[in-house]
């Protein structure tokens, strides 16, 4: 249940981790320079454009290529 005056997007997983939206309008893929969509249900920050889901652990993002994690089973090394 989110609380009043707030949206699900912005509701606090059971894990009780977020990110800042502020925070989210400064970070990038660390891969392509490409804005990073904030994956609430798994804990995630997106880059569509590597396909790379990188974790949030205790709510610090892990912008680290070697910790992400492919989508969609992607085949294709993201890497330059």
């Amino acid at each position: 249940m989110t609380e009043p005056g707030r949206t699900e997007d912005q509701a606090t997983p059971p894990s009780g981790a977020r990110v800042d939206p502020k925070l989210l309008e400064i970070l990038v893929c660390p891969l392509t320079k490409g804005p990073l969509r904030y994956d609430a249900e798994h804990q995630e920050l997106i880059s569509d454009r590597a396909h790379l889901a990188y974790p949030i652990r205790d709510g610090v993002p892990i912008m680290l290529v070697d910790e992400a994690r492919r989508l969609d089973g992607e085949a294709r090394d993201a890497r330059p």
